[in-house]
Protein backbone atom coordinates (compact mmCIF):
# COMPACT_ATOMS: atom_id res chain seq x y z
CA UNK A 1 0.00 0.00 0.00
CA UNK A 2 1.30 3.60 -0.61
CA UNK A 3 2.10 5.45 2.05
CA UNK A 4 0.32 8.50 1.31
CA UNK A 5 -2.39 8.97 3.72
CA UNK A 6 -3.95 11.84 2.38
CA UNK A 7 -8.12 12.48 2.09
CA UNK A 8 -7.99 13.04 -1.23
CA UNK A 9 -11.34 12.55 -2.97
CA UNK A 10 -12.20 12.10 -6.50
CA UNK A 11 -14.66 14.71 -7.89
CA UNK A 12 -18.00 12.62 -8.81
CA UNK A 13 -18.28 14.06 -12.32
CA UNK A 14 -14.75 13.26 -13.41
CA UNK A 15 -15.03 9.99 -15.45
CA UNK A 16 -14.91 9.22 -19.15
CA UNK A 17 -18.90 9.19 -19.70
CA UNK A 18 -19.08 12.64 -18.55
CA UNK A 19 -15.97 13.98 -21.00
CA UNK A 20 -16.58 15.11 -24.76
CA UNK A 21 -13.70 14.13 -26.68
CA UNK A 22 -14.29 16.47 -29.54
CA UNK A 23 -11.24 17.25 -30.78
CA UNK A 24 -9.43 14.79 -28.21
CA UNK A 25 -10.44 11.01 -29.47
CA UNK A 26 -6.97 9.81 -29.89
CA UNK A 27 -6.28 10.86 -26.06
CA UNK A 28 -9.18 9.57 -24.52
CA UNK A 29 -9.24 6.30 -26.48
CA UNK A 30 -5.66 5.74 -25.58
CA UNK A 31 -6.30 6.49 -21.80
CA UNK A 32 -9.30 4.38 -21.83
CA UNK A 33 -6.89 1.25 -23.38
CA UNK A 34 -4.68 1.67 -20.50
CA UNK A 35 -6.53 1.36 -17.72
CA UNK A 36 -8.13 -1.99 -19.34
CA UNK A 37 -4.67 -3.22 -20.13
CA UNK A 38 -2.73 -1.51 -17.90
CA UNK A 39 0.16 -1.55 -20.00
CA UNK A 40 3.17 1.27 -19.42
CA UNK A 41 4.84 3.33 -19.31
CA UNK A 42 2.10 5.87 -19.23
CA UNK A 43 1.61 9.11 -20.97
CA UNK A 44 1.84 13.47 -20.52
CA UNK A 45 -1.26 15.60 -21.07
CA UNK A 46 -0.33 18.66 -21.63
CA UNK A 47 -2.43 21.91 -22.35
CA UNK A 48 -4.18 25.29 -20.84
CA UNK A 49 -5.81 25.41 -17.93
CA UNK A 50 -9.62 24.36 -17.95
CA UNK A 51 -8.89 21.70 -20.62
CA UNK A 52 -9.92 18.98 -19.13
CA UNK A 53 -6.31 17.19 -17.73
CA UNK A 54 -7.16 16.52 -14.60
CA UNK A 55 -10.84 15.71 -15.13
CA UNK A 56 -8.91 12.99 -17.20
CA UNK A 57 -6.43 12.13 -14.48
CA UNK A 58 -9.65 11.13 -12.20
CA UNK A 59 -11.10 9.24 -14.64
CA UNK A 60 -8.24 7.22 -15.40
CA UNK A 61 -8.12 6.46 -11.16
CA UNK A 62 -12.16 6.44 -10.96
CA UNK A 63 -11.68 3.59 -13.56
CA UNK A 64 -8.91 1.88 -11.95
CA UNK A 65 -10.17 2.07 -8.19
CA UNK A 66 -7.90 1.30 -5.52
CA UNK A 67 -4.78 0.36 -8.14
CA UNK A 68 -4.59 3.81 -8.63
CA UNK A 69 -3.73 6.97 -6.66
CA UNK A 70 -4.76 10.45 -7.90
CA UNK A 71 -1.54 13.59 -6.40
CA UNK A 72 -2.62 17.11 -7.70
CA UNK A 73 1.08 18.62 -7.37
CA UNK A 74 0.05 22.00 -7.46
CA UNK A 75 -1.53 21.87 -3.57
CA UNK A 76 1.06 20.05 -2.33
CA UNK A 77 4.09 21.80 -3.80
CA UNK A 78 5.36 23.20 -0.25
CA UNK A 79 4.97 20.23 1.97
CA UNK A 80 8.02 16.90 1.23
CA UNK A 81 8.24 14.70 -1.20
CA UNK A 82 8.03 12.60 0.82
CA UNK A 83 4.80 11.95 0.10
CA UNK A 84 5.38 10.22 -3.09
CA UNK A 85 6.90 7.21 -1.33
CA UNK A 86 5.32 4.18 -1.51
CA UNK A 87 3.10 5.10 -4.76
CA UNK A 88 5.02 2.47 -6.76
CA UNK A 89 3.04 0.18 -5.41
CA UNK A 90 -0.01 1.91 -7.10
CA UNK A 91 -0.50 -0.19 -10.47
CA UNK A 92 -1.45 3.48 -12.00
CA UNK A 93 0.00 7.15 -10.57
CA UNK A 94 -1.76 10.28 -11.91
CA UNK A 95 0.52 13.48 -11.02
CA UNK A 96 -1.41 16.69 -11.88
CA UNK A 97 -0.01 19.65 -12.47
CA UNK A 98 3.57 18.12 -12.35
CA UNK A 99 5.42 21.44 -13.39
CA UNK A 100 4.10 23.45 -10.33
CA UNK A 101 7.49 21.77 -8.86
CA UNK A 102 9.64 22.25 -11.72
CA UNK A 103 13.33 23.92 -10.40
CA UNK A 104 12.56 22.11 -7.01
CA UNK A 105 15.74 20.29 -6.50
CA UNK A 106 14.14 17.40 -3.75
CA UNK A 107 10.83 16.98 -5.52
CA UNK A 108 12.47 16.60 -8.82
CA UNK A 109 14.71 13.91 -7.28
CA UNK A 110 11.67 12.31 -5.84
CA UNK A 111 9.80 12.55 -8.62
CA UNK A 112 12.63 10.68 -10.78
CA UNK A 113 13.10 7.82 -7.95
CA UNK A 114 9.05 7.25 -8.63
CA UNK A 115 9.69 7.09 -12.31
CA UNK A 116 12.77 4.29 -12.27
CA UNK A 117 10.64 2.40 -9.34
CA UNK A 118 7.31 2.61 -11.95
CA UNK A 119 9.49 1.10 -14.51
CA UNK A 120 10.73 -1.78 -12.38
CA UNK A 121 7.16 -2.41 -11.05
CA UNK A 122 6.16 -2.20 -14.28
CA UNK A 123 3.20 0.55 -13.59
CA UNK A 124 2.18 2.98 -15.02
CA UNK A 125 2.59 7.06 -15.14
CA UNK A 126 0.43 9.85 -16.38
CA UNK A 127 0.90 13.50 -16.19
CA UNK A 128 -0.26 16.75 -17.19
CA UNK A 129 1.20 19.97 -16.99
CA UNK A 130 1.19 22.79 -19.00
CA UNK A 131 3.96 22.00 -21.45
CA UNK A 132 6.22 19.22 -22.59
CA UNK A 133 8.22 17.85 -20.48
CA UNK A 134 11.64 20.08 -22.16
CA UNK A 135 9.66 23.32 -21.59
CA UNK A 136 8.52 23.00 -17.96
CA UNK A 137 12.11 24.09 -17.00
CA UNK A 138 12.86 20.96 -14.53
CA UNK A 139 16.28 21.30 -13.73
CA UNK A 140 17.33 17.91 -13.45
CA UNK A 141 18.32 16.43 -17.26
CA UNK A 142 17.59 12.61 -16.12
CA UNK A 143 13.90 13.41 -15.14
CA UNK A 144 13.17 15.74 -18.37
CA UNK A 145 15.23 12.63 -20.30
CA UNK A 146 12.72 10.02 -18.79
CA UNK A 147 9.76 12.05 -18.79
CA UNK A 148 10.04 12.63 -22.27
CA UNK A 149 9.88 8.92 -23.04
CA UNK A 150 6.12 9.12 -22.17
CA UNK A 151 4.00 9.83 -25.06
CA UNK A 152 3.21 13.21 -25.22
CA UNK A 153 -0.79 14.74 -26.15
CA UNK A 154 -1.75 17.80 -26.69
CA UNK A 155 -5.60 18.48 -25.18
CA UNK A 156 -7.22 20.79 -27.76
CA UNK A 157 -9.91 23.66 -25.92
CA UNK A 158 -13.28 23.19 -27.40
CA UNK A 159 -14.85 25.26 -29.61
CA UNK A 160 -18.32 26.78 -28.81
CA UNK A 161 -20.94 24.62 -30.53
CA UNK A 162 -18.54 21.74 -28.48
CA UNK A 163 -18.66 23.68 -25.42
CA UNK A 164 -22.82 23.48 -25.76
CA UNK A 165 -22.35 20.15 -26.13
CA UNK A 166 -20.00 19.42 -23.24
CA UNK A 167 -22.39 21.60 -20.95
CA UNK A 168 -25.56 19.03 -21.95
CA UNK A 169 -23.78 16.01 -21.58
CA UNK A 170 -22.21 17.36 -17.81
CA UNK A 171 -25.84 18.35 -17.15
CA UNK A 172 -27.11 14.95 -18.10
CA UNK A 173 -24.82 13.05 -16.20
CA UNK A 174 -26.28 14.80 -12.83
CA UNK A 175 -29.68 14.09 -14.06
CA UNK A 176 -30.50 17.56 -15.56
CA UNK A 177 -32.15 18.27 -19.17
CA UNK A 178 -29.92 21.67 -20.46
CA UNK A 179 -31.99 23.20 -23.48
CA UNK A 180 -29.43 24.46 -26.45
CA UNK A 181 -30.97 28.05 -25.82
CA UNK A 182 -30.17 27.63 -22.44
CA UNK A 183 -26.37 26.23 -22.82
CA UNK A 184 -26.13 29.13 -25.29
CA UNK A 185 -27.50 31.70 -23.59
CA UNK A 186 -25.24 30.38 -20.41
CA UNK A 187 -22.14 30.87 -22.72
CA UNK A 188 -22.63 34.19 -23.87
CA UNK A 189 -23.56 35.63 -19.98
CA UNK A 190 -20.20 34.26 -18.64
CA UNK A 191 -16.46 33.27 -18.21
CA UNK A 192 -15.99 30.68 -21.36
CA UNK A 193 -13.41 28.88 -19.68
CA UNK A 194 -15.10 24.91 -19.07
CA UNK A 195 -14.29 24.99 -15.24
CA UNK A 196 -15.89 28.44 -15.07
CA UNK A 197 -18.68 27.05 -16.91
CA UNK A 198 -19.28 24.06 -14.94
CA UNK A 199 -18.81 25.83 -11.61
CA UNK A 200 -22.32 27.57 -13.07
CA UNK A 201 -23.68 24.54 -13.86
CA UNK A 202 -23.11 23.36 -10.28
CA UNK A 203 -25.13 26.09 -8.87
CA UNK A 204 -28.20 26.08 -11.55
CA UNK A 205 -28.09 22.40 -10.71
CA UNK A 206 -28.39 23.14 -6.50
CA UNK A 207 -30.93 26.21 -7.35
CA UNK A 208 -33.00 24.20 -9.13
CA UNK A 209 -33.33 21.07 -7.43
CA UNK A 210 -34.56 23.75 -4.55
CA UNK A 211 -37.04 25.36 -6.96
CA UNK A 212 -37.79 22.02 -8.70
CA UNK A 213 -37.57 24.17 -11.64
CA UNK A 214 -36.14 23.49 -15.12
CA UNK A 215 -33.36 24.84 -16.62
CA UNK A 216 -35.22 27.44 -18.62
CA UNK A 217 -33.65 31.33 -19.71
CA UNK A 218 -35.90 32.49 -16.91
CA UNK A 219 -34.62 30.57 -14.56
CA UNK A 220 -31.07 30.41 -15.74
CA UNK A 221 -31.45 34.37 -15.52
CA UNK A 222 -32.93 34.48 -11.83
CA UNK A 223 -29.75 32.35 -10.37
CA UNK A 224 -27.63 34.87 -12.00
CA UNK A 225 -29.49 37.49 -10.92
CA UNK A 226 -29.95 39.26 -14.25
CA UNK A 227 -33.38 39.82 -13.21
CA UNK A 228 -32.54 43.03 -10.98
CA UNK A 229 -33.52 45.92 -11.21
CA UNK A 230 -30.50 47.72 -12.40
Amino acid sequence: MSQLALPLRLQDHAVFESFLPAGNETLVAFLIDIVANANGPGGWLRGATATGKTHLLQAVCERAGDHAQFLPLAEFADVSPAILDGLANRRFVCLDDVDAVAGNGDWELGLFRLYNALTDTGGVLICSAASAPRDCRFSLPDLVSRFSRLPTFNLHPLNESARIEALQLRARHRGLELPTESAGYLLSRSTRDMASLYALLDKLDAEAMVAQRRLTIPFVKEVLGLNRVR
